[in-house]
């Protein structure tokens, strides 16, 4: 795992999930990985990322929440983008790889996925699992916009960005205030037990 930043990097996630991290409704991310995530599968290989909102269609019927400004941060399909638009950023403090399905459907009250939607990823490929990250979010005054490039498409998880996402860290502020974030932090971590990979910092 990566702990610095040498490059602005994406992490691709349906745009209301993004919207759900951002607004402090979540603070998981739930993986299985995509079919280009190379012969090791997924990896949460970094440890701070901007959240890269994707477009899909039926996203509304695979979630328990919906963002209230749905109609804004609804994203075209790959076919038909033109530009990308980013405002949070995640920073992660925890990771757990869950081959347990009661403790990640003990998570369901800290995320906004649908059961289904859960149970089919964990039971998806060979090995019934999850990789889980317990992240902090933060969000800029103002919404980080540049043109789409096909390179960003594709299952994979993580992208490349421009460089000036490095300079825009130093614009964002925390989503949860201290107190919020730790207590929902320290139920987690009761929930899943030690964690197979803690950040740093």
């Amino acid at each position: 795992m990566s702990s610095a930043v040498a490059a602005a990097v994406g992490f691709k996630e349906w745009s209301f999930v993004c919207e759900a991290l951002g607004q402090g409704v979540q603070t998981l991310i739930l993986r299985k990985g995509g079919i280009h995530e190379g012969k090791k599968g997924f990896q949460f290989s970094h440890e701070n990322f901007w959240l890269f909102p994707t477009g899909f269609h039926a996203q509304e019927a695979q979630l328990n929440w919906l963002p209230p400004n749905a109609a804004e941060v609804t994203v075209p399909q790959d076919e038909m983008r033109e530009s990308v638009e980013i405002r949070h950023f995640a920073k992660m403090h925890a990771v757990w790889r869950v081959t347990d399905w009661n403790r990640v459907s003990a998570l369901a009250p800290f995320h906004v996925w649908t059961e289904e939607v859960v149970r089919e990823r964990f039971a998806w490929n060979e090995e019934s699992c999850l990789h889980i990250a317990l992240v902090r979010v933060s969000t800029l005054p103002q919404t980080w916009s540049f043109p789409y490039q096909r390179g960003y498409g594709g299952c994979r998880s993580w992208v490349n960005l421009p460089e000036e996402g490095i300079a825009l860290e130093s614009q964002l502020a925390d989503v949860l205030d201290d107190s919020t974030w730790q207590q929902q932090a320290a139920s987690i971590r009761t929930l899943l037990g030690e964690a197979t990979s803690i950040a740093s910092s």
